[in-house]
């Protein structure tokens, strides 16, 4: 039996189990190591059902003391639905939706829903001022000089460091420095095609990847994506001799927050190898796991340099500072030829500061904090909408990140709903902003990781009101 199949029948028996209340809420689960005995799988067989259990917030991990059965897991809505594949041109580009929502971003009396950035008292902004000052000191010309084209030194090793996700596998001579994730993205798709050439990507997917794909003249196929589990493979392996490159976010997914299996990450890697067809992966909320351990990403099981993997602070650290990476694998001299033309290097005292704080700034206990924030928020703004909105809303299980996805009864359109929010001085991201064709109308994107308090739980509850009013 597949090991796929093996994880989700013991994820199943214990969803019927706690469904009939056999395992009652705040219960202990068996330990991985009995359930392992129990069924004689691998460790990582059982970690793979007890994440999809936590996906669907079923169960709960506690600090040192095992899983348990979690009070938020009375769930009242159902996952949103997966997209069919489309294979005709592209339709209007909803690039004025996407106008109008960033032209809302400065304007503080608006609660921001919409913003793919985490709040400023969820980052530890005191100790990174106090790491620039250090910096300006500590670097030769305060850090106005040029530094190697390929980054600093200090943060490519720091990074190397810092990814023990991938075993030892990359050292600092693997990684350029970029101007965040989106530089990494854009100078990785220009190495790998050419204008004309076909991108797969997700669907839904992130506007910022979408708009990168139009600028440098390429086609998208936008690939049906589960909420749990990611991009449809079989999807993938029918448009595989169309493709020249793929680009997908394989850890807690934006919008849709999910979390592509280990094995579905070995055979997507295998798939594109045996093609040739690099993979740009988007890494960026790798460490924003809700689960006991962060995620692998594709890039662990690539042996012929295909996969060029990409990171960012942006969402954990300081989004402002733009300081991000990629590991392009065989793609390295081009990118760094590329980088070389456009912008000579990336400033040395923003990546200066930010390897510091990895190396000195308690940056696991950050993360460990911060993760615990989103986790506690998402189960909030969960059952926020499951009061507040109406019956038959739709609403993702992000495994991490901060994103949720919602969608609404068809009636509804997103796009004439923001115009309405905006004036309650709310902000979401409509659907409609995360594809090239007209779908996801009804859907749309919320941010999570601000503040909980008692205006924001109001505002959800407005939100909900509107959505009701529109039916």
């Amino acid at each position: 039996m597949k090991k796929e199949t093996l994880y989700v029948k013991i994820a199943k028996v214990m969803e019927e189990q706690i469904e009939s209340e056999t395992l009652k809420l705040g219960d202990k689960l068996p330990s991985i190591r009995t359930i392992q005995k129990l069924y004689n799988v691998s460790i990582n067989t059982v970690k793979q059902a007890y994440l999809a259990l936590e996906s669907k917030s079923l169960i709960e991990p506690r600090a040192k003391s095992g899983y348990f059965v979690s009070k938020a897991g009375r769930r009242k809505f159902s996952l949103p639905s997966v997209a069919k594949m489309k294979t005709t041109t592209q339709e209007k580009e909803p690039e004025d939706l996407i106008s109008k929502v960033f032209n809302t971003l400065n304007d503080q009396t608006i609660t921001q829903f919409s913003l793919g950035v985490t709040a400023n008292s969820m980052l530890p902004i005191a100790k990174l001022n106090k790491g620039m000052i250090n910096a300006i000191r500590r670097l030769d010309n305060g850090g106005t000089g040029y530094e190697p084209v390929q980054g600093s030194v200090n943060l490519r090793r720091t990074l190397a460091k810092w990814s023990f996700v991938l075993e030892g596998k990359l050292g600092e001579d693997d990684l350029v420095t970029t101007s965040g994730a989106m530089n990494a993205i854009f100078n990785c798709l220009m190495a790998v095609t050419k204008p004309g050439d076909t991108v797969a990507i997700e669907s839904p997917v992130y506007f910022g990847i979408q708009q990168i794909v139009k600028t440098l003249g390429l086609k998208a196929i936008e690939i049906p994506t589960h909420p749990i589990t990611g991009v449809d493979l079989e999807a993938i392996k029918k448009v595989l001799p169309r493709l020249n490159a793929c680009c997908f976010i394989s850890n807690f997914s934006n919008p849709l927050g999910c979390l592509m299996p280990d094995e579905h990450k070995k055979e997507l890697v295998r798939m594109l190898t045996e093609y040739d067809i690099p993979l740009i992966e988007d890494d960026l909320y790798g460490n924003l796991f809700f689960g006991t351990e962060r995620p692998k990403p594709c890039k662990y099981y690539d042996e012929a340099g295909i996969v060029m993997w990409c990171g960012s602070v942006s969402k954990t650290l300081a989004p402002g500072y733009r300081v991000g990476w990629v590991a392009p694998g065989k793609y390295k001299e081009k990118i760094i030829r590329q980088k070389l033309v456009q912008t000579i290097s990336t400033p040395s005292l923003y990546q200066e500061v930010i390897a510091d704080f990895m190396e000195n700034g308690r940056y696991d206990l950050h993360l460990r904090t911060l993760r615990s924030k989103l986790y506690s928020n998402c189960l909030k703004y969960q059952g926020a909408i499951e009061a507040y909105f109406p019956e038959h809303t739709k609403i993702s299980q992000p495994q991490g990140g901060f994103m949720l996805w919602l969608e609404l009864d068809k009636k509804v359109d997103t796009a004439e709903l923001f115009d309405q929010a905006i004036k309650q001085k709310i902000s979401f991201a409509p659907g409609r902003m995360f594809t090239q064709y007209n779908q996801y109308n009804n859907c749309m994107r919320l941010n999570f990781a601000l503040e909980w308090n008692d205006k924001l739980e109001n505002d959800i509850k407005r939100l909900g009101r509107l959505v009701k009013a529109n039916l």
